[in-house]
């Protein structure tokens, strides 16, 4: 679609965790559906590359650093994000850890628990408040957290995880209704097991335990996902907050 009459025309987002797998993918279907884009991360060597890689192609696409472990980083890098942008119609709230990958719950480590929790939960919490006010200014702001469908059937060998995505949808339904009042809507959409550099870890087993079980029997891809975060931050879903959408190829039907 051409950007200058694409679905997000004018829309200025910030993508956290956006150096590279989902929220890169993100970053560059926004900006190819004529938004404006800010892609923060930890690895800000690497998303300063890929944002000019992508505006060397013509895309309005920025990079800053973010820490999601670091309450000042996300103050700094939402403030950073709002001047670049001239002001912020969405947020998406992609950047997390693993960490507690293949570990079962017993000899889980209280310093792991706590670290995922911290970005992946707090991380979420801290980046939305920082940008609430530049939100509601907009008049049409939108937050899309990304949780997982591992929360949904209790994905095993995995529980910090599981347990921080359970919590940012829990976390969706709480915002959408404290946010509403600035017409800011807040929804979640929780894809399944999909081929990014974060799931390299996953055994190969369960990569073919996913694509059996799904209606839909293929691996799933970033692209896959992208469809369902473009229509959450757009005016079409301006009367959607609050909801949970799984995009897993039917793994899970919520």
């Amino acid at each position: 679609m051409d950007a200058m009459n694409g679905l997000l025309t004018g829309k200025r987002v910030l993508v956290t965790g956006g150096a590279r797998g989902l929220g890169l993918a993100f970053a560059e279907r926004i900006a190819r559906e004529g938004g404006t884009v800010v892609i923060a991360d930890l690895r800000d060597e690497l998303a300063a590359a890929e944002a000019a890689r992508l505006a060397a192609e013509g895309l309005a696409v920025h990079a800053l650093s973010l820490d999601l472990a670091d309450p000042e980083s996300i103050r700094s890098c939402a403030r950073q994000a709002c001047e670049v942008l001239g002001g912020l119609d969405g947020l998406v709230n992609n950047g997390a850890v693993t960490d507690s990958g293949g570990v079962p719950a017993e000899e889980l480590e209280v310093a792991t628990w706590d670290r995922v929790m911290t970005v992946n939960v707090r991380g979420t919490w801290l980046m939305t408040i920082a940008c609430a006010a530049a939100l509601r200014a907009s008049g049409r702001g939108a937050v899309v957290n990304l949780a997982s469908d591992t929360a949904l059937w209790g994905a095993p060998r995995l529980l910090a995880y599981v347990a921080s995505k359970g919590a940012i949808v829990a976390m969706t339904r709480s915002l959408a209704r404290e946010l509403g009042d600035g017409s800011v809507t807040v929804n979640a959409i929780a894809p399944g097991l999909t081929l990014v550099e974060a799931t390299e870890y996953v055994p190969e087993a369960r990569h073919r335990l996913y694509i059996e079980q799904r209606a839909l029997q293929r691996e799933q891809v970033p692209e896959d996902v992208c469809g369902a975060v473009l229509f959450c931050l757009s005016d079409l879903a301006r009367f959607t907050t609050g909801q949970l959408l799984a995009v897993n190829g039917g793994f899970v039907m919520n």
